[in-house]
């Protein structure tokens, strides 16, 4: 069979099993498995346990269950509530204040976790019936949870760009500061947009009453000093890894050392901490792990097929302008984006979009950085959108997950439009790695 019809079967079959609420580490894996056989016979299983070890023994891959685990200790010691608690206070008689504050926080929290599920959920827990006592729009409280918590696919050190440097060979460090940017923009445009709205039609955010927000400065910088450790701990690991004196890896075990040490400061550190954090991080990898097994076993029958390179002839091969080729690579993730999770679109379609990007004489650096916004915006996009099932499991009942997702639309939009700003503007992604490794 040629490899054209070879690979509308495997795209079929795939459908059809996802359509089945099959896992895709399944799906991928029993598809890598079938096609390595009949095709090749018994000897090409060989192939697959290749691909296997080689996934599994990646040195740097180490460093996803450190940041994990590091997020888990913060979230589980009450670090984030305090963060929130602390800020929340210094938006004073500001209309949308306390949602602006809010999008800071949860900037912050990136900053410190990288994981956007537990940080939607956290919100959504803390900061959401806070907003709603307060009086604020239902909508416009929902869409700060929403998309101030996926600001962790952005924020270093995210998980996302972890598994895209893995997966594409593109240096975690230039991706992490290439983000910078384009994270802290997003950020301001969401802070933006809230501000006016809430400056236009104050009924959307009132302020905070007055006999919470009449605190001396004094009394504010006080509320601050129960994170002081905590923040000081993922500076320290950004810190390590922009300036070359460590590595993503051990940086992140590292972390975990420092973030042990902050919580046990705090008297906070017990047995239900550390067994809730140690369960949450063995789950989390599990997924991955398994996700990244069964997708390097797809990719490598695949390449073996000669699909790899069939794909990468047809894309690479359209007579029209590379931005285009880009653009087409674009619609391609967003759309994957509205079935899949993000890893299992990260191990599918990066091996092959990659080299394009490469030969195409653009930079796999900020292709990644679009990778991430791409990412953020599939995690707010119905049908699927993982932030509005997140927010659901924790919101109060009165609030539907139609509700959720209509909220989300005008932040959908300003991501599309930072999306774009990155896109048609490298040198927002690239200026940064530039002036310190000199690369990107």
């Amino acid at each position: 069979m040629s490899i054209e019809s070879l690979t509308i079967i495997m795209i079929s079959l795939m459908g059809i099993m996802m359509l089945m609420s099959l896992p895709l580490a399944f799906i991928t894996g029993i598809l890598g498995v079938g096609f390595a056989y009949f095709l090749y016979g018994p000897m090409a299983l060989q192939v697959v346990a290749s691909r296997v070890y080689n996934f599994t023994h990646e040195y740097s891959l180490s460093a996803i269950p450190m940041f994990v685990l590091m997020a888990s200790l913060l979230d589980q010691s009450g670090v984030a509530r305090d963060l929130y608690s602390s800020m929340r206070v210094w938006a004073g008689g500001l209309k949308g204040g306390v949602g602006i504050q809010t999008l800071f926080a949860a900037m912050l929290l990136a900053a410190m976790t990288g994981i956007i599920g537990g940080e939607i959920v956290l919100l959504g827990m803390i900061a959401l019936p806070q907003m709603l006592r307060l009086n604020y729009d239902k909508k416009i409280a929902i869409g700060i949870v929403c998309a101030g918590g996926s600001l962790g696919t952005m924020i270093p050190p995210s998980i996302v760009l972890i598994m895209y440097g893995l997966v594409s060979g593109t240096p975690i460090g230039d991706l992490f500061l290439a983000t910078v940017v384009p994270g802290v923009l997003l950020a301001m445009m969401y802070a933006a947009y809230v501000f006016l709205r809430c400056q236009i039609n104050p009924a959307l955010g009132p302020a905070l009453p007055p006999e919470e927000r009449d605190m001396s400065f004094l009394q504010k910088i006080a509320m601050l000093k129960t994170v002081i450790l905590p923040l000081v701990v993922a500076v320290c690991v950004l810190g390590s890894i922009y300036a070359g004196v460590a590595s993503v890896t051990e940086a992140a075990g590292m972390g975990v050392v420092g973030t042990l040490l902050a919580i046990a400061i705090r008297r906070e550190l017990n047995f239900k901490v550390m067994r809730t954090s140690l369960l949450q991080t063995m789950n989390t990898c599990g997924v991955l792990i398994w996700m990244g097994i069964g997708a390097n076993i797809l990719v490598g029958v695949f390449n073996l097929m000669g699909g790899t390179r069939f794909v990468s002839n047809l894309i690479g091969g359209l007579d029209v302008a590379p931005i285009l080729v880009i653009l087409f690579m674009m619609a391609i993730l967003l759309f994957l984006g509205l079935f899949m999770d993000w890893v299992g679109i990260v191990l599918l379609t990066m091996p092959i979009f990659v080299p394009i990007v490469i030969k195409l004489g653009m930079s796999p650096v900020w292709f990644g950085i679009l990778f991430a916004m791409n990412m953020q915006v599939a995690y707010l996009s119905p049908p699927f959108g993982p932030a509005a099932f997140y927010l659901k499991g924790v919101a109060p009942p009165d609030i539907t997950l139609q509700q959720i997702f209509s909220s989300l639309w005008p932040f959908i939009g300003l991501q599309i439009v930072s999306l774009s700003l990155v896109l048609f503007f490298p040198e927002l992604t690239l200026w940064l790695p530039r002036l310190v490794y000199g690369s990107g």
